[in-house]
């Protein structure tokens, strides 16, 4: 067998081969293992004023002291049996409850149900009040029915509001024992307690 190795062709290996050049514009970044698009996480819409106590505005009901300050004031009775002589008559000394500066729930709408958003909101509320020099963690509310058959009243009693009325409150009560969800309409001025803002902020208590 004769060897031809000798007689290849030379102009192969003089043919020119492309090589691969760095690119002057793109620059190679490194892969980004486990990146995830961050979670916006959903806020329930809450909408507040204040109420101060210029505002004058007179409560009656049980209420803690802290949130009232209680001004006597000379109150001359009505004239009876048609008699209209005022000197007859000395004035009464009448004890009037005016709210002092504080927070006013006045709208809180959650984009979704019993998942704690609405929890949440009151909490930051809560906190904020309580730092407020102010208001002094003062916050009330009126419930009132968004639905015919319901009322919000259950989901601030759960937080510690209460309502002035006794009755109201022990209706309250009876509605968390029976575990009713949606409660008949109940309206009225509800406001947290400083005891229970405590709980609410250092133990993340429900009530």
């Amino acid at each position: 067998m004769i060897n031809n190795v000798t007689q290849i062709d030379a102009t192969v290996q003089r043919m020119n081969v492309a090589k691969a050049r760095p690119s002057a514009v793109s620059v190679s970044t490194p892969a980004i293992v486990g990146f995830k698009t961050p979670f916006v996480k959903e806020k329930a819409t809450l909408r507040i004023k204040k109420f101060k106590r210029g505002d004058n505005i007179i409560i009656v009901g049980n209420i803690d002291d802290d949130y009232v300050d209680i001004v006597e004031e000379e109150v001359m009775p009505e004239p009876q049996d048609g008699q209209a002589n005022f000197f007859l008559y000395k004035p009464e000394i009448r004890k009037t409850k005016y709210l002092k500066n504080c927070y006013v729930i006045d709208y809180i709408q959650s984009p979704k149900t019993r998942c704690g958003l609405g929890t949440e909101a009151i909490k930051g509320l809560a906190e904020k009040a309580m730092f407020d020099s102010r208001a002094e963690g003062r916050i009330v509310t009126f419930s009132a029915p968004v639905w015919k058959e319901s009322s919000p009243a259950l989901f601030f009693y759960k937080l510690g509001f209460r309502f002035m009325d006794p009755a109201a409150n022990g209706y309250m009560e009876e509605c968390l024992l029976k575990k009713i969800p949606d409660i008949p309409p109940q309206t009225g001025m509800m406001y947290l307690p400083r005891t229970n803002l405590h709980r609410l902020l250092r133990y993340g208590e429900v009530f």
